[in-house]
């Protein structure tokens, strides 16, 4: 039954004399539109009322290949929730779909019942998935077979990630070789599965690149593991209750459990269609965004055609957001749209990818400069006009990009050696600095910022980087833009940039500084992150990205009381070993103070062997790697080898380098191997801010290079030894501070525990201690540690105990593993540059 809205009783409420306006579509084009109308200040000139077919807020839709990936969580993505439209008086029918428009009585129906009165409307119905006439790609009741999924919302995205980590899943077929096909092959493999992708098309996304680019993308996704079928065209789904594989035709079959079909997208027009709209390809507007039937409907986003273009990308939505918001409100009524110059930037499938313009030469008198270096993924591809920049596409080196695209984009002068334009060759004509970009460049393309609109925030008195980023959502997206805005927030404050408050709150979800949080734990007896996040999170709400360091904070106050949530660590700590480029990973075991013996070294050799371990490598702390191991044999190579971790992934204590000291050494003064393999021994695996590297050197030469590390250790003579704090020769140089001169390797052994609990409670998460140390002072430290100026030193050495009373050896847990799916196989993230077998 349909009803209209309930209108207000007049003799009781006062009437509402605001124009109705309703949008269908809660996508990314109709919530920019509305939020494009609230800025302008014209909340009150309108009554919103808006419908959506999906039962939640708006969100970035680009971000789904993130949430697939693992990368971020579903409630990362969203732009506003659903209290944002309370916030702003805005009707929202969430999960009701628009049925039909009656526009000669302006009247709205929805798949609820509803009717809807409107004075202005606005058309933002998107686009849907395209599905292809398969055989077998749906069931005799008009449902996808289970195991085929479209990838075009976030409840897709859920059932795909949910079916992906089935255990018995093992193989996936992606369907399209576009960005969204690569995008949803990549994530797939994430979750442990064999992926094919399958192209119709001769080069993978041919839409974007030509045919030398697309083949070199090729060679680099096939690098990633990844197997790529080009004109190749599916004909079938084989299987009856689940999918079991596709037909392709001229092609072999393909098993598989799982199908993504990632073939296009298609303007959503059915609405428009059947209300007497104007529809070509898609729903026909003009300059001002109107529909070309009435002129008090518009429309908005993918599901437009705007002279003869319709655009799936989503900087033209945000240009055509703001013309529709000028008209609709009034505010300038000059605005209009005029097309948009598509240009993307994007990473697929771990390749950086940039398209901007024409593929090719189109013209005569079109330059065309061309660089290919396909072992390496590089393609460069760049057409010039009458001088001006028309189109490029780069693969694998996008270091001039960013000037590419503001040529492409504003027309900028283009240096005479059109090399410049590829690559950095210390010429300063084809860098764009801050103060050059025009006010209407745009910065971010994910969510249409401009300059103008980065430094309008800043003029209107947001001072840092993270307010801009967070009022502008400039930087939200993809990411890639986000030195620019830093760039333009720091020029346009004029070095005025203030500190953002949470730069000091120990992680970004939390809202306190480390000693209050610390504080709140220990009142409330947190033992886990869930717990935390519960009771001190704003509304509860867990943060991903706070997730690995509050972690390691509660292991640190908690040591064996701490509850372990596998979903709250890095994969390096969930499977005690170090991820490589390849998804592979390297196994240390532990050789404590660098000291090892025969047996060990044949067991190395074995397990070597053994496993066709492609890499064995000396590490720079004087241990032996094993590069190249697969997650699922992670426990059987540590079962092997029967020796401990060697702890060289995490934020922990990792090694103590040492010398061969006074017992072999013509000049050592101390036996600096023995105090190296007794503080190792004893602070073996502690957790800590950032990893710690320690040295214990037998004589002032340092041959363990003890001044450079973060604690280091040295024998003088007369039997006694320095300590020293805050060293680093890493990607940071720092020589250590003598801490003290002590007179005994005991007093040594005290004074770095004592040192490691305080900065264990004190530094900032990922704080190194070449960071720590000039940041709190070593006079400080001095007192603190040595002096014991504030009488606590009794305690860090009782909690420094505890910690050390907790250790358990992690590799254990290859015999028992914590999860089911803790060692599942994992497949190559990037590819694995050639090693030299020596």
């Amino acid at each position: 039954m349909t009803t209209l809205q309930e209108r207000p009783d007049t003799d009781t409420e006062p009437l509402d004399t605001r124009r109705r306006l309703v949008v269908i579509g809660n996508g990314m084009a109709g919530a920019r539109t509305v939020e494009e109308i609230l800025e302008r200040g014209e909340a009150l000139q309108f009554r919103i009322t808006m419908f959506g077919d999906e039962p939640y807020g708006n969100y970035n839709r680009i971000m789904l290949s993130h949430v697939l990936s693992g990368e971020e969580t579903d409630a990362d993505i969203f732009l506003n929730t659903l209290p944002w439209y309370e916030e702003n008086q805005i009707t929202l029918h969430a999960g009701v779909r628009v049925t039909r428009v009656d526009r000669f009585a302006k009247i709205v129906y929805g798949s609820d019942g509803s009717a809807t009165d409107y004075d202005t409307l606005i058309f933002a119905t998107g686009s849907y998935s395209f599905m292809p006439a398969i055989e077998g790609l749906r069931t005799d009741d008009g449902e996808l077979l289970p195991g085929v999924f479209a990838f075009r919302t976030i409840d897709d995205t859920r059932r795909m990630v949910e079916y992906a980590q089935h255990d018995e899943h093992r193989r996936a077929v992606v369907i399209g070789g576009g960005l969204l096909g690569l995008e949803a092959a990549r994530g797939l493999q994430t979750h442990g599965l064999v992926v094919d992708v399958v192209h119709a098309g001769a080069h993978l996304m041919n839409a974007q690149m030509g045919p030398q680019g697309g083949d070199i993308l090729r060679q680099s996704v096939e690098k990633l593991g990844i197997e790529v079928h080009l004109k190749a065209r599916t004909t079938a789904i084989i299987g009856e209750d689940r999918v079991r594989g596709v037909w392709l035709l001229d092609h072999p079959q393909l098993e598989c459990d799982m199908v993504v079909v990632a073939a296009g997208i298609r303007p959503n027009v059915d609405v428009a269609l059947t209300s007497g709209f104007t529809v070509e390809r898609a729903i026909v507007v003009d300059d001002y965004m109107r529909t070309v039937d009435d002129p008090d409907v518009y429309a908005v986003g993918e599901c437009v055609q705007h002279r003869g273009e319709v655009y799936g990308l989503v900087a033209p939505l945000w240009e055509q957001a703001v013309v529709l918001a000028d008209q609709i409100t009034g505010v300038d009524t000059s605005s209009a749209y005029l097309g948009s110059r598509t240009a993307t930037k994007l990473k697929v499938a771990g390749v950086e990818v940039a398209s901007m313009g024409v593929l090719g030469p189109e013209r005569e008198g079109d330059e065309h400069i061309v660089f290919s270096e396909p072992t390496k993924g590089i393609y460069k591809s760049i057409v010039i006009r009458d001088d001006k920049l028309v189109g490029a596409t780069v693969l694998g080196d996008t270091s001039k990009v960013a000037f590419l695209m503001q040529a492409f984009d504003r027309g900028l002068p283009l240096p005479d050696e059109r090399v410049e334009m590829m690559f950095n060759l210390g010429s300063p004509t084809a860098e764009v600095g801050a103060a050059e970009l025009a006010d209407d460049a745009q910065v971010c393309n994910c969510n249409g910022v401009t300059k103008g609109h980065l430094v309008a925030c800043v003029e209107s008195g947001v001072k840092s980087v993270a307010g801009v980023m967070d009022k502008t959502r400039a930087g939200k997206g993809c990411g890639s833009c986000k030195t620019m805005v830093c760039q333009i927030v720091e020029w346009a404050a004029g070095g005025a940039v203030v500190e953002d408050p949470s730069a000091n709150w120990y992680v970004p979800g939390v809202p306190m500084d480390k000693p209050a949080l610390m504080v709140a734990i220990r009142e409330q007896g947190l033992r886990s992150v869930s717990s935390v996040f519960a009771a001190l999170a704003p509304e509860g709400a867990e943060d991903a990205k706070s997730k690995m360091g509050l972690a390691s904070l509660l292991k640190m106050m908690w040591a064996d009381q701490y509850i372990d949530e596998k979903d709250a660590k890095f994969i390096n700590d969930r499977v005690h070993a170090n991820i490589q480029k390849d998804g592979t990973f390297s196994v240390v075991p532990q050789m404590k103070g660098g000291v090892t013996t025969p047996d060990q070294l044949r067991r190395i050799a074995d397990v070597a062997e053994k496993w066709n371990i492609p890499l064995v490598k000396l590490t720079g702390g004087q241990r032996i790697d094993l590069l190249g191991v697969r997650k699922e044999d992670l426990p059987k190579v540590w079962a092997d080898l029967d020796m401990p971790s060697g702890y060289a992934y995490g934020k922990s204590f990792r090694t103590v380098k040492t010398c061969v000291g006074k017992d072999f050494c013509r000049f050592g003064v101390g036996d600096s191997t023995q105090l190296g393999i007794d503080i190792e021994s004893r602070f073996q695996g502690i957790e800590s801010p950032a990893k710690l590297k320690l040295a214990v050197s037998g004589c002032p030469r340092n041959c363990a290079e003890s001044l450079v590390k973060d604690i280091g250790i040295v024998a003088i003579e007369g039997g006694r030894w320095e300590v020293y704090i805050g060293g680093a020769a890493g990607a940071h140089i720092r020589k250590g501070d003598l801490l003290a001169t002590v007179d005994d390797p005991e007093t040594a052994k005290t004074l770095t525990g004592r040192f490691m609990q305080y900065y264990r409670e004190n530094a900032k998460w990922l704080e190194r201690t070449y960071a720590f140390v000039p940041r709190v002072g070593l006079d400080f430290l001095k007192e603190v540690i040595v002096q014991d100026s504030l009488g606590i030193a009794a305690d860090l050495d009782a909690r420094i105990q505890e910690a050390v009373d907790a250790y358990s050896d992690p590799w254990k847990e290859g015999a028992a593993p914590a999860t089911p799916g803790q060692f599942r196989s994992s497949l190559p993230l990037e590819v694995l540059p050639q090693v030299p077998v020596r």
